[in-house]
This record gives C-alpha cells, sequence and structure tokens, in this order.
C-alpha cells in the first residue's frame, strides 16, 4: 500500500526552496528532487494533488503542474491513473535505491573501509562452524560463546554484564527496530534529539510512535550554535512535559554532531527517565571511536537504568551484519517474542567471526583511532581553507563533523554537488519536517584522496550557489 504525502507535510519538508530569480516551477522540481534522492520522501510515495499543493503554497496550479511534469521527465515521478504522482528513482526498480555510479564521490556514508585482516578472521572462523552443524541453524538469540563475548566486553567497560542480558541482532538497526515495535504503542510519545540518526526516528514512526525532539548542542557549536548549552536539562524538561514511553539517545559522539554526554548529564537524564517511567534506549554503534575526547566515560547504562544498542558496523565493517542488544532479562525476553514474526535469527558464520574480533578489539580500535584522526584533520584542514565563511567544528571521536554552512541552503548545495558528481546527505536529513538547512554531515572517515575529490566537488558548487568564482584548488596548491 503506498504511503501518502498531504501538501502540508511536502511544505514542511520544502523548507525554503524558492530561489533568487529563475523560475519558480524549476525550483520546486529541483527541490523534490532532492527530497527522494535524499530518502526523505520514500520511493512509492504519493504526493499530493497538484491543485492542493498549489493552494498550500500560495502558487498557481499552472506552476506545479510544470513542475510535476519536469519531475516526470527526470523519472522521479510516475503517473498512476486514480492516484495520482508517485515518487520514484530512474533506472531501477521503484522500491530499490540506485548505487551511485562508479564516478561519484559517495559522501552520504559515514563508515570506515573493512578491516585489513577481516578476510583472514573470517576463513578462520569457518573452522569453528563444524560445532554448530548439528543444529537448525535458527538461532534468534544469539550463539553463546558471542553473547558471552559482548557481555565481557561490558563489564571490561565498566558495566558488569550477564550473557543472559544480550540478545544478538542483525546490525543496530535492526536492534532499534525490535526495540520500538516491542515498546512503542501506536500514538505513544518517543523522545529524540534533534538532529539525529534518520533510521532511528524512521523506524519508531513506523511503530506509530508520536516523535517529541530535543535540540542537541554539539561539542563546538561555534558563532552559529543551536540548542542549549544545558542539554541535558532541557531532556530532563522534555521527559516530564511529554511523558515519553522512550527516548532515542546517543550519549557518545552523537551522529551527525559529534557530542558526548559527560557522566552529570547521564545520570540527570537518567534519574529523570527513571522517575517517569521513560525507557532509555542508547545507541553504542560509534561509542568506542575515540579520537582525542579525553573523558573516561563508561556505557550509559552504568549510571542508571537504560537498554543498550551496539553493533560492528562502524568499528569492523558495515558488510557485517552483527549487533546486539544488552538488556534486563524480561525485556529480552519480549524481543524474542517481538522478532520470531520478522526474523529467525543472526547467522551463524557471521556471528563467529564477530566472537573472533572481539577478542582483537583493542587492536581494531587502535587502528580506528588513526585512521579517524588523519581523516578528521585533513577534512579540517581542507574545508577550513576553502570555506573561510562556515564554521568547521573540532570534533573529538565519532565518524562525522556537522558544519554550519552560515545560510539555509543545505539542500540546494547536496544538490548542485550531484552534478558535481558528489553524492552528500543535506542537514534536514537528519532532522524532522525540513530542519538544519543550516548545516552538513561530513564525514571524517575517507583517505585523503576521497575526501580531496569531496572537498573540491563542494567548492565547485558552493561557487553556483553564491555565483562566485571559485579557484581550482589544485591550482593553488601548486602555486604555494
Amino acid at each position: 500500500m503506498e504511503a501518502t504525502l498531504s501538501a502540508r507535510a511536502l511544505e514542511n519538508l520544502l523548507g525554503a526552496w524558492r530561489a533568487d530569480g529563475g523560475s519558480a516551477y524549476r525550483a520546486l522540481a529541483d527541490r523534490i528532487r532532492l527530497l527522494i534522492l535524499d530518502g526523505r520522501i520514500p520511493v512509492d510515495t504519493r504526493l499530493p494533488a497538484e491543485r492542493d499543493l498549489a493552494e498550500r503554497l500560495g502558487l498557481s496550479r499552472t506552476t506545479v503542474t510544470a513542475a510535476y511534469r519536469e519531475l516526470r521527465d527526470q523519472r522521479m515521478l510516475r503517473s498512476i491513473r486514480g492516484s495520482g504522482s508517485v515518487a520514484r528513482l530512474p533506472g531501477a526498480p521503484a522500491v530499490l535505491p540506485i548505487p551511485p555510479a562508479a564516478d561519484y564521490v559517495d559522501f552520504s556514508k559515514a563508515a570506515l573501509p573493512a578491516l585489513p585482516w577481516l578476510a583472514e578472521v573470517a576463513r578462520d572462523a569457518v573452522e569453528d562452524l563444524s560445532a554448530h552443524l548439528g543444529d537448525s541453524g535458527f538461532d534468534p538469540i544469539g550463539v553463546p560463546h558471542l553473547r558471552a563475548a559482548v557481555a565481557d566486553r561490558y563489564t571490561a567497560r565498566g558495566l558488569p554484564t550477564e550473557p543472559e542480558q544480550i540478545m544478538i541482532t542483525l546490525g543496530a538497526q535492526h536492534a532499534i527496530a525490535l526495540l520500538s515495535r516491542a515498546l512503542v504503542g501506536r500514538g505513544d510519545r518517543a523522545l529524540i534529539e534533534a538532529p539525529t540518526y534518520p533510521h532511528a526516528y524512521e523506524a519508531l514512526r513506523a511503530a506509530g510512535a508520536r516523535l517529541v525532539t530535543v535540540a542537541t548542542a554539539p561539542h563546538d557549536a561555534g558563532p552559529e550554535g543551536f540548542g542549549t548549552a544545558d542539554e541535558a536539562g532541557d531532556l530532563v524538561r522534555a521527559m516530564g512535559h511529554a511523558n515519553p514511553v522512550v527516548a532515542y539517545l546517543m550519549p557518545d559522539f552523537h551522529n551527525p554532531t559529534g557530542r558526548s554526554l559527560d557522566a552529570e548529564a547521564r545520570e540527570r537524564v537518567l534519574d529523570a527517565a527513571a522517575r517517569q517511567g521513560t525507557v532509555v534506549i542508547a545507541d553504542e554503534t560509534t561509542a568506542e571511536l575515540d579520537i582525542d575526547r579525553g573523558l573516561d566515560l563508561k556505557p550509559l547504562a552504568a549510571y542508571g537504568p537504560a537498554v543498550m544498542v551496539g553493533s560492528v558496523g562502524k568499528t569492523v565493517w558495515g558488510g557485517v551484519r552483527v549487533g546486539w542488544i544488552r538488556a534486563d532479562r524480561p525485556l529480552i525476553r519480549r524481543l524474542l517474542a517481538v522478532r520470531s514474526p520478522g526474523d529467525l535469527g543472526t547467522p551463524i558464520l557471521e556471528q563467529l567471526i564477530v566472537r573472533r574480533l572481539l577478542a582483537r578489539m583493542d587492536d581494531i580500535l587502535d587502528l580506528r583511532r588513526e585512521q579517524l584522526r588523519t581523516g578528521r584533520d585533513h577534512l579540517e584542514r581542507r574545508l577550513v581553507d576553502a570555506f573561510p565563511g562556515w564554521h568547521v567544528p573540532h570534533v573529538d571521536g565519532g565518524i562525522a563533523t556537522w558544519v554550519g554552512l552560515g545560510a539555509p541552503v543545505s539542500s540546494q548545495l547536496a544538490l548542485a554537488a550531484r552534478t558535481q558528481g558528489l553524492i552528500v546527505a543535506a542537514g534536514p536529513r537528519f532532522g524532522i519536517d525540513g530542519a538544519f538547512e543550516r548545516f552538513l554531515r561530513l564525514p571524517i572517515c575517507y583517505d585523503a584522496e576521497t575526501t580531496d575529490a569531496a572537498v573540491n566537488a563542494l567548492s565547485l558548487a558552493w561557487g553556483s550557489l553564491t555565483r562566485t568564482p571559485v579557484p581550482d584548488q589544485s591550482v593553488l596548491a601548486a602555486v604555494v
């Protein structure tokens, strides 16, 4: 069944779409096109009727009709008799995203490359498989040795944990979706940070949650800033006012801002949640990617009641789809009941690979720390040189930096960047209802060559927006 986007909802997503000069219909078409490419309008979503959208935006119906026609010509919309205009992506089945062309730089994913010794570990793990071949192979909770290894890792980090408190999942996203289905009923309120990880709020919405947002101040807000200095206080007050059933938080190296909550803030938030009866879901996908934070912080549940979500997607490789949930035993049993209609368990061989890798996690983190430090420092230097008007925060861990553009043009910039061979997620991808047009998330985990190509493309795209000639950075480097 197709989802339907109302005229009001589309207006919120569009934000400040009107360009100075130029045709209104083309500016409208360009913004809708970006929303589809960026995933903010999902494929197979029915757009509002032309008459309804024209009335909502204060445009003539002719303008909206021309915009929809251009999107059809670009194969971004398809017309279905009796159903209006439906979002699509060209060159692929409607329900599948298009992989970027080989000549594109894909900066929309903040992910490290696979560990250099991953193939070797995978070969070794095959030797462990024979001990499991007598079973059915359907494993909804996780092999005992891996659950014990995950529990031991939490214990070593300062959070005593038993294997019975661990469920192995198909990555962190799967864990968040399971928790959403288990804890949220239709119409329940769920507290999220803003900005936040988009697939998390999508999972909560899919479970029927009404989202309540709290502004997240980054590690280095800079002159633009957003949110407040007392994020913990804002979270506490929001819990009291909204009475949410769950709160989804990223306490360490928040994606996309990079900020971390200190020990006092963790205690305040969890104390408020316990008083309110709110279940806190702490996403630790990036928690151990510390570059130079200089704080000794334990997992969030060491400071009070919280459900922990983790995975190896950012530390090992996104292609190893193994994550976990740490929770009290009654919730683990509840999650097992929720899981069975959707999937029958995590692949055994991948679990055996991760079990071996957890024994080498300190070595893995040492490697990742150096890769991230190198990537961060290089990206920050390039951005400061190329865009003196931007605010480039200095993050101390995680996978990305949340750059302030100085103007609400993130979606326009992302669209212009595509014409320069760069795919980048606009700021509103990390908010709801079109927020964060003044920000852009950029990953710090790419090599220097890829980062240089991305910054050069961004520079050309920025120049096309400002109508100011932008010199070729490689020429400048040669002159110096």
